[in-house]
């Protein structure tokens, strides 16, 4: 195939020169994370709104009760499902940074309208499209990072996405807990959500300035230009050729096998996308989006006022950033398996004494106070152990033909079950009650042992070398 020269295609996926491989791979990291920061603050500001938006339309909110709670809380989550599926096919077939520049649009788009919505029905339409730009940036972003990154620096970039999600998040908590205090007006809730317009704009002008995927480059034939963005992102022009002698060598060798659509037939990639779909279900029936979205609610359940509630939800943002630094130490030193196992043995533990205090504890400050303790525990090795591992995973697992579109399709389905949690959480309580977190903690014995018997390590390895082992393991 021809290939097209770096000055005819000036804003394409092309490459661009900059003095610093370091600073241009930082650069690039921390635009495309601005879809990660708005996908944090997206679903870290619903924890700061509901309570308002509760509240009777005379008042400033929208009247909700617990099902318009949750449908509204769930149309962002299942818009995520669609924008991860969508996102991977466009990112396969127009480049991974013109699928950031279209999400930032949306993230733009679904903010302003979250922001304005007159009625329930328009906020849960605003909110689906918002959510088509936070599933699509959570597929896209990780991918984008692993395959700009060497394998020497990947788990520590692609978990950055992470960190940018969990302080995306923490924001949203701030603000909300600034905003009720200093803000008294009917329809607080509207200026917490009109926030959002703002990573989505950032992402927007830096897509500009970043260059393209070589991997995607090379995986559409485009040999010189995926080299000359490696020798914009390498230490030196040798170690970007033998990256792409590298990649073309795999990718000949792959393409005399197998079409796409034949790979996709092939028993090992069913069985990748299995365990992809699996550790979806993993990372979000751990329940940690009951907590992140409805932890001011809990609270306020065990006494605590609605504006010290939201304060001290706070915390839930100050554990999980604290616990993703930690978590990139850990990713760069331990296997994906061991922190995953490590993790979801807290998160049954604090899943079943969260339970206890809820059940057996007088309602008290004592009990508040033991309630977010076990919330705040659950976070630090939900956030250190499972989440990065959980995106890090997404990007490298699948094989590069098709990785956007398994990308896509495991993601999709994971924001399935973040819809699922997030939907039936609400109702789960009203009904089952706090024996509904004993039920959290017995699904996730049995994550724990899908991790242990499934799960393939990936740890130390370049993109292509995990191809050729999960092709001979599985």
């Amino acid at each position: 195939m021809a290939t097209s020269t770096i000055a005819s295609h000036p804003t394409g996926e092309t490459a661009q020169k900059h003095s610093s491989p370091q600073r241009l791979i930082l650069i690039s990291v921390l635009v495309a994370t601005m879809g990660a920061l708005a996908f944090g603050y997206d679903t870290g500001i619903i924890a700061g709104a509901l309570p308002f938006m509760t509240l009777p339309v005379d008042q400033g909110g929208l009247g909700l009760n617990p099902l318009s709670e949750g449908l509204i809380t769930a149309s962002l989550i299942v818009g995520a499902a669609f924008g991860s599926l969508a996102s991977g096919y466009l990112s396969d077939r127009f480049g991974r940074r013109v699928t950031l520049r279209v999400l930032a649009v949306l993230f733009i788009a679904g903010a302003l309208g979250t922001a304005v919505a007159p009625s329930i029905a328009f906020m849960v339409a605003a909110r689906f499209v918002l959510g088509i730009a936070v599933g699509g940036g959570s597929a896209t972003v990780p991918v984008f990072i692993a395959e700009i990154a060497g394998p020497s620096k990947r788990a520590r970039l692609v978990s950055r996405n992470e960190l940018m999600i969990v302080s995306g998040q923490l924001l949203a908590y701030v603000l909300s807990a600034v905003l009720a205090a200093l803000l008294h007006a009917p329809g607080i809730w509207r200026y917490m959500l009109a926030i959002a317009t703002i990573p989505g704009l950032l992402l927007l002008v830096g897509t500009f300035f970043v260059p393209a995927s070589p991997r995607w480059l090379a995986a559409k034939g485009r040999y010189d230009d995926a080299q000359a963005v490696l020798e914009t992102l390498r230490d030196s022009p040798a170690e970007a050729k033998r990256e792409v002698e590298a990649m073309k060598a795999h990718d000949q060798q792959h393409r005399s096998h197998a079409s796409a659509g034949a790979l996709l037939r092939q028993p090992w990639v069913r069985k990748l996308l299995l365990i992809g779909v699996g550790l979806g279900f993993t990372a979000q029936f751990t329940g940690v989006n009951a907590f992140m979205y409805y932890t001011p609610i809990i609270l306020q359940h065990t006494g605590m006022g609605t504006n010290a509630a939201l304060t001290a939800t706070i915390g839930n943002g100050v554990v999980s950033v604290v616990a993703t630094l930690l978590g990139i130490w850990a990713i760069g030193r331990y296997g994906r398996r061991h922190l995953l196992m490590t993790g979801l043995v807290i998160v049954v533990l604090m899943q079943a004494a969260l339970g206890c205090v809820l059940q057996f504890m007088p309602q008290n400050l004592a009990q508040s106070y033991a309630a977010l303790g076990c919330i705040l525990v659950f976070l630090l090795f939900m956030q250190m152990c499972i989440a990065p591992v959980y995106w890090l995973l997404m990007s490298e697992l699948f094989p590069m033909q098709v990785r956007g579109l398994l990308t896509g399709v495991a993601v999709s389905m994971q924001w399935l079950f973040n819809a699922s949690v997030a939907f039936l959480f609400p109702v789960a309580v009203s009904t089952l009650g706090n024996p509904t977190f004993f039920v959290f903690a017995a699904i996730n014995v049995g994550s724990l042992a899908f991790v242990f018997f499934c799960l393939p390590e990936t740890k130390g390895k370049t993109l292509e070398q995990i191809e050729k082992h999960m092709k001979k393991e599985l």
